[in-house]
């Protein structure tokens, strides 16, 4: 019998949407025949953040070695640090038939769409602006110009929503969480019988 290939889920959005606590519960109720792949950056960890769990936090030079071996699925420069998603790690888990969720930033996002386009993808978007800039600023883990930045990166990937197989509004989490289950389910054939 010949071995199902996994599906590939990107799931992306503005900083500061929920993109992590929606997927933390996801895991928490889906633990079978998927996995995250952690991404790695060069950003400096938040304090609540483990390296190998939320990222893998590396220095410039080793990820641009990586990027020079060709080591990446996509990678991408946002808001001065650098991001990727290891390449091997991800086709291995689809070859062996478990599906992925990438998390990830927009033009990596857009990236892995063109390499893979039959992957899903999930665009998390805010209620409102307004709502983005309350919980940026609630974090507390980024200085005025930082957040300004982030805001006006907000503003143009609001307008690529279309680009995306699936857009859900977390305008509650529990809702948002309903909204991603009912994709997974539906995309990798899981339904309650």
């Amino acid at each position: 019998m010949e071995n199902k290939k996994g599906k590939l889920f990107v799931v992306t959005g503005p900083s500061g949407v929920g993109k992590g606590t929606i997927l933390n519960k996801f895991f928490e109720n889906n633990k079978d025949n998927v996995c995250y792949s952690v991404s790695m950056t060069t950003r400096r960890p938040r304090p609540v953040e483990i390296d190998g769990v939320h990222y893998i936090f590396t220095d410039i030079d080793t990820f641009k070695k990586a990027i020079e071996n060709d080591e990446f699925l996509e990678w991408a420069q946002y808001s001065g640090n650098y991001y990727g998603t290891n390449k091997k790690f991800v086709l291995d888990k689809l070859n062996k038939g478990i599906n992925v969720i990438l998390e990830i930033e927009t033009k990596g996002a857009k990236q892995v769409m063109e390499k893979f386009p039959d992957c899903i993808s999930v665009f998390f978007a805010p209620p409102t602006l307004d709502e983005l800039e309350h919980r940026l600023r609630g974090r507390k883990t980024e200085d005025e110009d930082s957040i300004k930045k982030r805001l006006d990166v907000v503003k143009s990937e609001l307008q690529m929503i279309d680009k995306y197989k699936y857009s859900i509004i977390n305008d509650e989490v529990e809702n948002a969480l309903n909204k991603l289950q009912a994709v997974y389910d539906f995309e990798t054939g899981n339904k309650d019988e």
